[in-house]
């Protein structure tokens, strides 16, 4: 395969909402470019990049996925991603090895919440955007009010710089082609599906007028952005061709204008012509502005106190270019069952070469890079090197993980993530066998290699297994694949509510421990104050003990003695938390007395207080933001309001609703498949842990009613 400067390559990100045929659009793409002898279909597994069997079987993508086409003498880098909102971090982490991001809007439902969402991502990340609205062949392209209406959302949405550069040539036949409004040529397309149009330079008259006006649209809002351009205007009334396209590079690469192009994937009409957009349009790696990062010899510089280098926080910036040293950041781990450990990378800065050593700076060993390769989907295709600015894979490295940057020794720096959000919904998962239990580590632990968002661990409570991710299809997602992947049948139990227990009012106690039974006996005595804390205060200790009634080095076991009980709870079994405890008396005997002894006061005292000081049930509360169609608003929050959901309150982004509520969580546990029922798949929702709050009783009385008291400890 041709090797590739960084001035030749382009890489993009394609986002967008679920369904709206981000993958179809990779496959006309390649096929246009002659990367695939036939074009790819997402029903039947062809498509390149959706090789993954749950992704097929589920018709959805679910994890980030690489190709490449190479096209008049340019390499394109796509990064395909998930548009369903359970898997909106992967989509946030295709941002970092891209210079732009395509932003696939379905011509049929315009823009939908997760695209309002990954815009977000990646105006944050100053990434260069341009929408394609894909699926023009469909009948109802254009949601039934035009073509205009949906140019006016974006308008409405994104700004009056989201300009169309292109307009579609449809009719009662379907959709036919596009004239491109710099070079006001006409482009038709022949039923075959091969994506290549053929240039007819006449655009039909049903839309010339409409044709001519976008142009000179498209050129003021071009010539706003620069002085001389706009003299230009002012003087000749229009921008020559090739000053437009220059001036039109700069202006997407520098975030001033977001062009509106027309696709359809499916059918494979227009896709060549966005080739030639991406090439001449998109940024090449080289453009893009030095990259920050953490430089290890500055941050020791400014922790020996260096004013000027504390104030950077040790950050440097790291040139895309051949002539910097060799660095690269892997942005995606995949785990296959045949080839192992597949890592991708994006080569930073410097020039990879095949069977070259790398340090990897975060965990300070060595790898080495054999079989340099770029990947096609699943297939890897071997290459000699790699300049800066290139995305490639390298199978069987040792120790090697997301995130982690790789370089020549001596040049240390780091190039973070995007911060992952923190999973919000929790099982139970245990294996069906013994057999099972032995594969079940160590499938996770790949999975959790490939998913950043998974979280496997034992619940220190209940000795059981837990698995956390997004919600409920993401969690179903990862025991599929346990089981198509790595043969490890588990069983899922229903989420377990992370409920408190608490106090509400103040108590005063006694604890006395005694135990004689011939020789030395036991014995403990300590009287206790127990009040209340803030929420999210935690438990607080102190003694006021004085005139040695209980000797000091009795006083810690005291304490030991209370942070076990309360994490057995009272009511119900859950942890008591946010609560102060104060030891004010007490008494010991010379002999008797102990540790263990006054450990066991310091239950006794507990446990007493806590009949007094007006126990009651705490709840995880959500904080919830549910995005759909306004029609769908009103059912939407009826049943937040049934849930016991408190409407923190409402926005308005277009045509679609923000509801933004707090939802106890164990209303909220099998939401996402309601919500998928409630909105006709065209509802979104995010929920992060935002507070405990005490339980009405009535709800109260039927979680005691099915739960096991802690039982009274035997006396040793």
């Amino acid at each position: 395969m041709k090797t590739y400067q960084g001035s030749e390559i382009r890489n993009v990100a394609v986002v967008g909402h679920a369904q709206s045929g981000k993958t179809s659009l990779i496959a006309g793409l390649l096929h246009a470019a002659k990367m695939t002898p036939t074009q790819g279909r997402v029903n039947d597994g062809s498509a390149v990049t959706a090789y993954d069997e749950e992704e097929v079987a589920r018709g959805t993508t679910m994890s980030n996925a690489v190709a490449f086409a190479e096209w008049q003498g340019v390499k394109i880098n796509f990064v395909d991603t998930p548009g369903f909102h359970m898997f909106t971090h992967e989509a946030k982490a295709a941002l970092l090895p891209v210079e732009a991001a395509c932003v696939v809007v379905n011509a049929q439902n315009g823009v939908e919440p997760v695209t309002e969402r990954v815009w977000k991502c990646a105006e944050e990340a100053n990434i260069p955007r341009f929408v394609v609205i894909n699926q023009m062949d469909h009948p109802k392209a254009g949601g039934g009010n035009g073509l205009s209406a949906l140019i006016e959302d974006l308008h409405e949405r994104w700004g009056r710089t989201c300009v169309p550069v292109q307009l579609p040539i449809s009719d009662a036949g379907g959709f036919h082609g596009v004239v491109d409004l710099v070079t006001m040529e006409a482009f038709h397309y022949s039923p075959n599906g091969d994506g290549h149009g053929k240039i007819t330079g006449e655009i039909p008259a049903s839309i010339a007028q409409q044709a001519k006006e976008a142009h000179e649209a498209l050129v003021e809002l071009v010539a706003e952005g620069k002085d001389e351009l706009m003299e230009e205007f002012f003087a000749e009334g229009t921008i020559p061709e090739q000053h437009l396209i220059t001036a039109l590079h700069e202006a997407i690469r520098e975030d001033r204008i977001f062009p509106v192009l027309f696709a359809s994937g499916g059918t494979n009409v227009a896709t060549d012509h966005l080739l030639d957009f991406i090439k001449v349009y998109a940024p090449a790696p080289t453009e893009r502005p030095p990259l920050p990062v953490k430089s290890a010899a500055m941050q020791a510089v400014a922790a020996n106190g260096s004013a000027a280098d504390s104030a950077s926080g040790g950050t440097s910036f790291r040139k895309v270019d051949d002539s910097e040293p060799v660095a690269v950041v892997v942005f995606k781990t995949m785990s296959d069952p045949f080839a192992g450990r597949i890592t991708f990378f994006k080569v930073v800065s410097g020039c990879v070469k095949n069977d070259a050593t790398l340090e990897n700076y975060t965990r300070r060993s060595q790898e080495r890079f054999s079989h340099l390769s770029v990947m096609q989907g699943r297939k890897a295709v071997e290459v000699a090197e790699l300049h800066a600015g290139d995305l490639g894979a390298v199978a069987k490295l040792k120790d090697t993980l997301t995130g982690d940057t790789l370089g020549v020794k001596g040049a240390d720096i780091q190039v973070e993530l995007a911060a992952m959000p923190e999973p919000a919904m929790t099982y139970a998962i245990e294996p069906k066998t013994r057999g099972d239990e032995d594969k079940l580590a160590p499938a996770i632990h790949k999975l959790m290699e490939e998913d950043l968002l998974i979280r496997f661990y034992r619940d220190p409570q209940t000795n059981e297994f837990l698995i956390a991710g997004a919600g409920q299809p993401h969690i179903e997602t990862i025991v599929s694949r346990l089981k198509k992947r790595y043969h490890a049948e588990v069983t899922l139990k229903a989420p377990k509510v992370p409920y408190r227990e608490t106090i509400r009012g103040k108590a005063d106690a006694q604890g006395r421990h005694k135990k004689q039974s011939g020789g030395h006996g036991q014995f403990g005595d300590c009287k206790i104050r127990m009040e209340p804390m803030p929420r999210g205060g935690g438990f607080e200790f102190a003694s006021e003990v004085f005139g040695g009634a209980i000797p000091r080095n009795f006083i810690p076991a005291i304490e030991k003695g209370i942070v076990e009980t309360a994490a057995r709870g009272y009511l119900a079994g859950y942890p008591v938390v946010d609560f102060k405890v104060v030891v004010y008396d007490g008494s010991y005997h010379d002999v008797d007395s102990n540790e263990l002894s006054f450990k066991k006061a310091g239950r006794l005292a507990f446990r007493k207080a806590m009949e007094s000081a007006k126990p009651c049930l705490l709840e995880p509360i959500m904080k919830i933001a549910v995005e759909a169609p306004d029609e769908f608003a009103g059912a939407l929050m009826g049943d937040l309001n049934g849930r016991r959901g408190r409407v923190q309150g409402m926005e308005t982004r277009g045509r679609t609703t923000i509801i933004n509520a707090e939802v106890p969580m164990a209303e909220m546990l099998t939401y996402g498949t309601q919500l998928t029922s409630m909105t006709q798949g065209k509802g979104s929702y995010r929920m992060e842990m935002d507070h405990y709050d005490v339980v009405p009783q009535l709800v109260a009385e039927k979680i005691l009613a099915n739960a096991k008291r802690p039982v009274e400890e035997e006396e040793e």
